[in-house]
């Protein structure tokens, strides 16, 4: 019996063993599948040291877009090069003219002076001459044999698309505090912690580095993993904004133009953008462009497109239905200022969907007061307007609306038609979207996964869980807005008969820089709509500063919107709805 026991504790402990050991020895391979395959250029780039000199190598991760097909599309990479640098200690018996003239004849572009300026730093034993040069010109420098000049390896960041979203990617530049290189700008910044590689230290044993970050791949520390970011953007919807945003921009002559078109189901952003934009491989050429994302750090009143939220709260609240009138004498007057419609034309008795139709300020002020003040100010506030929508780029501010707070009625007047109250576009994308999606409120995002380098991956989910609106109220403001567009919307002119359209537009007036009042010439247009609108893919939004020459957004947007739309419903196949 004690026999076979000790046979049947021997036997488990082998099993446990022969587990352990099948556990670890596939943890190794995977490993060196990582450190062979995925990691292997930076193997490659320890080789090149034989040949040329190498200090510490620029490494991070990269980023991609998506296609429709699911496929990755490179955003941002990294570039391979070499280095020029001399030492002017060494050249002390050469002539730095000759070494100039000869280095250039390598069709070496090198500022003539900076190089002289340096090269006359005796005892200096490090400058740089040029850098980003190819295999090719780095071995026709070296053969050149020049005694005080050598070769160092290198890489670079790289954005295959120039200027493609570059207000969403950013870029890298050094830290304020060392050399080290980080991001700084859009989402290099925002995921900087991810991006960057920690150990760039290429010269260690290759056999020690299978047996690290083990720890990383049995517990799953995702707090010490670095990755690569693969995005919601699709490539080619983002250059389709960006065009209708520069044709928008140079036909206008705006201050700004921007958009967003997004997924308002569950807050995939396909496209972002703003111009003017700038080259991300050039950036220090750029003049007088904002390198940040004014999409999330900028706020802006709206004007009319928040009429579309106030109808909705205000059947959602059951103190109107569509059905409802009211008698539009073109002006009314609260807490002694006077509210007027755009033309300040009198409509008589009307119906809700008038108020969409022909943007009737009057309206929306009767909408808010059959609300309330403290309920209209409540459902605005669940719409996440005056909050961060927590969307993963740096920097995110949030909307100004103290005046929902206002003892005074005015303040919900203004409120009610976009005015008084200033949002950010993305905050505005957000609360728009639950008019398309059945009354929920949505987190717009930018990255869908992430691939780490110890070979495991993330998707990236949000919880659009939180409800605003009831769903009966999200197909009735449906309803209401794609008669907007049938009927209204320039005359009807741009009714599509194969897709259902539900869109609003809107004109505001802009402050002026002292904040005392209004700007009588200066206003922001903005354009929002969904289709196919009974069951929507997309929603794109829209928006310009100070558009010379066009006084309301119906003329200047609807365009470069129904431009977009065509693109999409084409460029996706989407089945039409009607």
């Amino acid at each position: 019996m004690k026999i076979f026991k000790f046979l049947t504790k021997f036997f488990t402990r082998i099993r446990v063993l022969s587990l352990f050991f099948l556990v670890v020895s596939l943890l190794l391979i995977s490993r060196l599948y990582m450190l062979q395959i995925v990691q292997g250029s930076s193997y490659e780039q320890e080789a090149d040291k034989q040949h040329f000199a190498t200090k510490e190598i620029f490494n991070r991760g990269s980023i991609f877009f998506t296609d429709k097909d699911g496929r990755k599309v490179s955003a941002g990479t990294l570039k391979s090069g070499f280095k020029v640098v001399m030492n002017p200690s060494l050249m002390e018996d050469k002539d730095p003219e000759d070494i100039y003239l000869r280095l250039t004849s390598l069709g070496l572009v090198i500022d003539k002076e900076i190089f002289l300026l340096r090269a006359n730093k005796k005892g200096d034993p490090y400058e740089d001459v040029i850098g980003r040069i190819d295999i090719d010109q780095a071995q026709a420098v070296k053969d050149l044999n020049l005694k005080g000049i050598t070769l160092e390896r290198e890489n670079w960041r790289f954005y295959p698309g120039g200027s493609l979203a570059s207000h969403l990617l950013g870029f890298v530049g050094y830290a304020n505090t060392d050399d080290s290189v980080e991001g700084i700008y859009g989402l290099e910044k925002h995921y900087d912690y991810l991006l960057q590689r920690r150990d760039k230290n290429l010269n260690k044993n290759f056999f020690a580095d299978i047996f690290s970050n083990l720890g990383e791949i049995i517990l799953g520390d995702k707090s010490k993993k670095e990755g690569d970011l693969i995005l919601t953007i699709e490539p080619s919807v983002q250059a389709n904004l960006e065009i209708e945003l520069k044709k928008i921009s140079e036909e206008l002559k705006t201050d700004l133009s921007g958009g967003i078109i997004i997924d308002p189901h569950n807050g995939e952003i396909y496209a972002m953008a703003l111009y003017p934009d700038f080259d991300l491989n050039n950036f220090r050429k750029a003049e007088g462009v904002f390198f940040g994302n004014l999409l999330v750090e900028s706020v802006y009143e709206m004007g009319s497109i928040i009429k579309a939220l106030t109808m909705a709260t205000g059947l959602d609240s059951g103190a109107i239905t569509a059905e409802t009138t009211y008698d539009d004498k073109g002006f009314l007057v609260l807490n002694g200022t006077t509210i007027s419609n755009y033309d300040g034309k009198a409509r008589g008795v009307v119906k809700m969907q008038e108020v969409l139709n022909q943007s009737l300020n009057v309206g929306a002020t009767f909408v808010e007061q059959k609300i309330g003040n403290e309920k209209f100010a409540q459902y605005f506030l669940k719409l996440g307007i005056g909050e961060e929508t927590g969307i993963d780029l740096p920097n995110e501010t949030y909307g100004l609306v103290s005046n929902l707070k206002s003892p005074r009625d005015l303040e919900y007047a203004n409120a009610s038609f976009g005015q008084g109250i200033a949002i950010t576009p993305v905050e505005t994308v957000r609360a728009l979207s639950s008019l398309a999606n059945g009354g929920l409120l949505i987190t717009p995002h930018l990255v869908k996964e992430i691939d780490y380098d110890l070979g495991d991956s993330n998707k990236i989910t949000y919880e659009n869980n939180e409800r605003v609106f009831k769903e009966e109220t999200s197909k009735e403001i449906t309803k209401m807005l794609i008669e907007v567009v049938d009927k209204a919307l320039l005359g009807g002119t741009v009714k599509s008969e194969d897709y259902s359209i539900a869109a609003k537009t809107g004109t505001a007036q802009i402050a002026k820089e002292d904040g005392k009042g209004y700007s009588d010439d200066k206003f922001l247009h903005s354009f929002f709509g969904y289709f196919p609108a009974t069951e929507p893919r997309f929603l794109v939004f829209l928006y310009v500063v100070d558009p010379k020459g066009v006084e309301y957004a119906s003329h200047t947007l609807t365009e470069p919107f129904m431009d977009i739309f065509k693109f999409l419903v084409n460029y996706y196949e989407v089945e039409p709805d009607r």
